[in-house]
């Protein structure tokens, strides 16, 4: 006999929305993970939570001009949808593009829900799931959500503000200051003298691009970047989509791109010196006889401690060439009203100063993770095949190469994913942590990079250990082995069934 209105309890707490897997962040690795869930666990349902009001995260973010990727497009898109424009080094809107066309073409639009900012989220191990908490960022209502299984997505990248060091009297300087992270729609640059402070991918991109308006532009670097110039459309990759299926040629010329890519990296390990100097005879190759390379593109650092900048088709060299650009290498002693004062004692006149400066560091977006009550401490745990944190269940993240193509190892970590929680399903798991028993591992930062956004805060992140299942692997190839091909099952991994609940009632039947 049901209730009347009158015996009804006052309050009756509402369950939130459940979903098999919660993704947080719609950009290439969330629209990727979503993919490979729909292609390997059909049966799962899932959700993406995206903190900003479109899909794209970096690719819809970055405004500046001359937006582009510094990887080709044949490794930094996905496995699964080819590559078909002819530019290999694209600009960010034709990016953007590809991942919205991914999203739409394989259903995936319906599963997000825009302008909801993750917070928060904790794990009990008793119901075996993920209570989360986010933000509608247009009302700023408080949203609830369960998930069996948290994956984070959102890369290691702030997305609400980039760095900009304290600069000496910017308060006097007269003009304009611009970071590219929140650069202005509206910025009239034309017949101005701009000058870029910082030589990394984002100034040598911003600096040729510019040059189209402004009457000058000045790269400010205080120490130099290795530079390379490559071919913004990859004549073998164009010529096999002529006479091969879309997918062939694709598969071919990643392979083909995959390859070159380690073999740079491991000459640069293992001949740093012959790498250096043939990354300098090309950087003369493309300048003036007689501009002084060895002191503005001859880095302090080996090639690859650094990601290197790749600039298409050596725009870069051509606007310095063409007198339209030019770089100094100097240190900031203060800026002035009409510029900035270098130590040299030389000014630099400029109309606007753009701080590329780099950007900030985030782990999971901020998001705060508990266990249990407790509070997860990021700096005392370690990355499992760096995808998932000990002692930290069900919960797993996606971190590219940093000398490669992010999206290579996204792929990976979404496909190993989904062979998890196959094994889980088949035996009945509905937990997973991952655990080291092994005293003798000793951990060390999980970015082992020497770029400032990275050493300015990689302790507060989580760490990698000594030996594998814990270390961070840079290489394609290896983890080809270990997340596509190797097994699920693992020493250091705990799998367990919650105890059933007296008198629970099965999921998905209602109580009369």
């Amino acid at each position: 006999m049901s209730l009347s209105a009158v015996e009804q309890p006052e309050h009756v707490p509402t369950l939130p929305e459940h979903v098999d897997v919660l993704i947080v962040g719609a950009g290439v690795s969330g629209i990727g993970c979503a993919y490979h869930l729909q292609r390997e666990q059909p049966g799962r349902s899932y959700l993406i939570l995206e903190g900003r009001e479109a899909i794209g995260g970096t690719w819809d973010l970055f405004r500046y001009p001359g937006i582009r990727s510094d990887s080709d497009l044949h490794t930094f898109g996905y496995e699964f949808k080819p590559w078909q424009d002819e530019k290999a080094i694209a600009d960010g809107p034709s990016i953007l593009r590809y991942i919205c066309e991914t999203a739409d073409e394989n259903g995936i639009e319906p599963h997000i829900r825009l302008g909801h900012k993750v917070v928060r989220a904790e794990f009990s191990s008793e119901q075996a799931r993920w209570t989360v908490e986010a933000i509608r960022t247009d009302t700023g209502e408080t949203v609830h959500l369960s998930c069996s299984w948290l994956f984070s997505a959102g890369g290691y990248y702030r997305y609400d503000e980039g760095y900009t060091p304290q600069f000496e009297g910017a308060e006097r300087f007269k003009g304009q200051i611009v970071h590219p992270q929140q650069w202005p729609e509206d910025l009239d640059y034309a017949g101005k003298r701009v000058v870029v402070i910082g030589s990394g991918a984002t100034a040598v991109t911003l600096i040729p691009a510019m040059t189209d308006k402004a009457t000058h532009v000045t790269m400010l670097q205080r120490s130099p970047t290795y530079v390379v110039s490559v071919p913004e459309k990859d004549p073998i990759a164009n010529a096999l989509k002529r006479v091969l299926p879309p997918r062939v040629a694709y598969a071919l010329t990643r392979r083909k791109n995959i390859w070159l890519q380690k073999t740079v990296y491991s000459l640069s390990q293992s001949r740093p010196q012959l790498v250096r100097r043939l990354l300098l005879a090309g950087v003369r190759r493309r300048l003036p006889e007689g501009f002084p390379v060895a002191t503005h593109f001859n880095p302090r650092y080996n090639p690859w401690d650094q990601r290197l900048c790749a600039v298409p088709d050596g725009d870069l060299f051509k606007a310095i060439s063409d007198g339209r650009a030019s770089v100094v290498t100097d240190t900031i002693k203060t800026f002035t009203e009409r510029g900035i004062e270098l130590a040299s004692g030389m000014e630099l006149e400029a109309d606007i100063i753009v701080t590329a400066t780099g950007l900030n560091l985030l782990a999971f977006g901020g998001i705060e993770l508990s266990v249990d009550g407790e509070v997860v401490q990021l700096q005392q745990t370690m990355a499992y095949k760096a995808m998932m944190l000990s002692d930290v269940p069900n919960f797993a993240f996606a971190i590219g190469y940093t000398n490669s193509s992010w999206t290579l190892k996204v792929d990976l970590v979404c496909e190993h994913l989904g062979r998890l929680l196959g094994y889980m399903e088949e035996h009945g798991y509905d937990t997973c942590v991952p655990h080291n028993d092994d005293p003798t591992i000793v951990t060390r930062p999980l970015l082992d990079f020497g770029a400032g956004y990275v050493q300015r805060s990689v302790h507060e992140f989580p760490r990698q250990g000594s030996r594998a299942p814990w270390t961070l692997a840079m290489s394609y190839a290896q983890d080809v082995k270990n997340l596509r091909n190797g097994p699920v099952e693992d020493p250091a991994l705990r799998f367990s069934r919650r105890a059933p609940v007296a008198g629970a009632v099965p999921s998905g039947v209602l109580a009369a």
